[in-house]
């Protein structure tokens, strides 16, 4: 079969597409920026890119018209505009005329489970992109709605994991007293994958989850007696909505967008309806609560973290294009660059380089990276908790602390990042290992400020001093640091 997979950059979608190169379809990824796209050499044979914006129907003028099926997987949960349900259905109704022109039979759409009366926005907007999608005049919709996603990288599984590691005792508010059936994503992939070109599924609308039932303060719990601790909760009716979001974003890596649409969703109990259930069409045994935490755990022991929430722009500030920003501007900017000859191997420098921040952290002073990023916490900004996707591995677009990777490119030795924090401009930092004639090699380091105004000009000279004793001590600490330990992932059944 031709698929049409939408979303492919998204934590769903980069777990999809090589289950469906695996069971022999080809595929079409429609992404925004090709150039943000790396895929993998394995897939390459059986994946066309093609680069086109939905909320620009212009732009889905070329794209393929002989499609058997396509994934909708689409949505703005951490969107920073007030307008996403007026955008998502703009984006649903130009996709359905793009689909209306195609040969595809079925479209398939994860939506959530929103059987509560009084639904929060977000569960508002998916379900009135169903009803966008269900006028298509050919493409038959097939809708998924789920609860809470458990899975490493996940955005739930991600905040559940902050509270319960990083609080001892909680003082919560009343929402985590609502019910939720979480599931786990490799159960999602499974009814994602079975559903396809299923006659049964088709005009059809599922709910799936997993087999608890449990309120958020149980999930909290639970994934506490996994990791060996003891957590105590305590929940308070005083804490408002827009309280509660300001808790979950300063305590957790979320940002504050993704924040508020979570408090506000979880008002609502997410719980499957038995009549709209998937197991008499699709009997599936899904996995539990535990044995989901489980799993995510051991992939992030292994280091197989496949996709991450974080992994999408709308996690950070870069809306859309990125890859503008590959070039370091040469005008109106503020440097500083550091430089250091080295006679050690390049390799095991550059094995320092694409390990920096995360765990490892930044190579000098790193308490005054973790002031920064709550600095950035406390005025709205990432901030530091969003870590790293793999502690050795980088590739382009990866969240990265604060920064954003824009390129990582091993061959030539260069790592770009774009500064997502809050700033009175736009900042940029770059790593390039050079070859000398003699044998040596340079490690160049620069770090680049386009500052706005007068406010961006004073920023920056402000943090001068700083510069002086971090910038200077983090190359020469790059050079000669132990070399970072080379991970090999242990071989094991997808997530």
């Amino acid at each position: 079969m031709k698929i049409l997979l939408t979303g492919a950059t998204g934590y769903i979608g980069q777990r999809l597409l090589p289950l469906l190169v695996k069971a022999g379809h080809d595929v079409v990824c429609l992404v925004r920026d090709e150039r943000r796209f790396e895929l993998p050499e394995s897939l390459r044979s059986r994946v066309t890119v093609a680069q086109g914006d939905l909320l620009q129907p212009d732009s889905l003028h070329d794209l393929p018209l002989d499609l058997d099926a396509a994934y909708y997987l689409v949505h703005s949960m951490s969107g920073h505009t007030k307008n996403f349900v007026r955008l998502e259905q703009q984006s649903a109704y130009n996709f359905t005329q793009y689909l209306n022109r195609t040969t595809a039979q079925q479209v398939i759409y994860l939506s959530g489970i929103a059987n509560d009366r009084a639904l929060s926005a977000h569960l508002r907007s998916r379900r009135a992109v169903e009803k966008v999608l269900k006028k298509a005049e050919r493409a038959a919709l097939t809708v998924l709605r789920a609860s809470i996603i458990i899975g490493s990288g996940s955005a739930s599984f991600e905040i559940i994991r902050d509270l319960v590691e990083k609080l001892p005792v909680m003082v919560t508010p009343r929402w985590l007293n609502s019910r939720c059936q979480p599931i786990g994503v490799r159960d999602i992939m499974f009814y994602l994958t079975a559903v396809l070109a299923n006659p049964a599924c088709y005009t059809t609308s599922f709910d799936v989850g997993g087999p608890d039932v449990l309120t958020y303060k149980q999930m909290l719990q639970g994934l506490a007696a996994v990791r060996g601790y003891r957590r105590y909760i305590i929940t308070v009716p005083v804490l408002t909505p827009r309280l509660s979001s300001w808790w979950l974003y300063l305590v957790t890596s979320t940002t504050f967008s993704l924040a508020q649409s979570l408090v506000e969703s979880l008002r609502n109990d997410t719980i499957v309806a038995r009549k709209r259930s998937i197991e008499a069409v699709v009997p599936h045994a899904c996995m539990s609560y535990s044995e989901a935490l489980k799993l995510a755990f051991s992939r992030i022991e292994q280091n197989e973290v496949v996709s991450s929430w974080s992994d999408a722009l709308s996690s950070g500030v870069i809306e859309k294009n990125y890859m503008d920003f590959v070039q370091i501007p040469q005008n109106g900017m503020l440097t500083d660059r550091q430089t250091l000859r080295f006679t050690r191997d390049p390799d095991e420098v550059l094995r320092n380089i694409w390990s920096i921040g995360g765990d490892r952290g930044w190579y000098k002073v790193d308490w005054l990276w973790r002031l920064r990023g709550l600095m950035d916490k406390a005025v709205g900004g990432v901030g530091l908790r969003r870590g790293r996707r793999s502690p050795t591995d980088l590739r382009a677009g990866d969240p990265l602390d604060f920064w954003r990777v824009l390129v990582a490119d091993r061959k030539n030795r260069r790592l770009l990042l774009y500064a997502e924090m809050k700033l009175p401009g736009e900042a940029w930092l770059q790593f390039r290992i050079i070859p000398n004639p003699d044998g040596t090699h340079t490690l160049e380091q620069l770090a680049a400020f386009r500052p706005q105004g007068l406010a961006g000009r004073l920023y920056w000279y402000s943090l001068v001093p700083f510069h002086f004793v971090i910038f200077k001590g983090m190359i020469e600490n790059i050079v000669y640091y132990p070399v970072a330990p080379t991970h090999h992932p242990v071989l094991s059944a997808p997530e």
